[in-house]
């Protein structure tokens, strides 16, 4: 089978996390801006390749201090590292529409290898003839392996923010 390429449609994707607040509350965000591509040999996506890219200045928390603080030094450095990048290096299928997607995540210049779990949703035609793909996927990672090490020690005991990040990202694809 010839592969295929496959665009991210980002009007229906979306790159979202939550992280722990005071040890008892999550608070969500998502990244505004990103793009990727897929290339796949064939309909189920087995072996698939991604490339993803966000830029670091879109992180939107729906607070406007606390996003211009993780834009910042403290955490992702966005003046010096204003991508963060995902390349994959296997998409493998476990049972099902159940997979697991490896890959080398590049943020605040550290690369480290990640797994995500991957539910793949299949194809579908749109009203306009186009064949799309849906993917869900989740996963977490510690965010000091990536040299986010910022925090500020309660009062109470603990800190103000936590070390693991929960992803859940959202992919719809269009068929080139």
């Amino acid at each position: 089978m010839a592969t295929t390429k496959w665009v991210l449609d980002p009007s229906h994707s979306e790159i979202t996390f939550k992280v722990k607040h005071m040890m008892f509350t999550n608070v969500s965000g998502k990244f505004d801006t990103f793009q990727a591509t897929a290339e796949s040999d064939s309909d189920n996506f087995e072996n698939a390749r991604f490339d993803f890219q966000a830029e670091t200045t879109s992180i939107n928390t729906g607070n406007a201090d606390r996003d211009n603080h993780l834009r910042g030094g403290d955490f992702f450095d966005a003046e010096q590292f204003p991508q963060l990048t995902f390349k994959s290096t296997a998409f493998k299928q476990k049972s099902g529409d159940d997979y697991t997607l490896t890959g080398d995540l590049s943020l605040h210049g550290v690369t480290k290898s990640i797994s995500l779990d991957v539910e793949f949703g299949g194809l579908a035609q749109d009203p306009w003839g186009n064949t799309k793909a849906g993917l869900s996927a989740t996963g977490k990672l510690n965010r000091k392996d990536f040299g986010l090490n910022w925090n500020a020690a309660l009062e109470a005991g603990g800190v103000l923010v936590g070390e693991e990040v929960k992803l859940h990202i959202e992919l719809q694809f269009v068929k080139q």
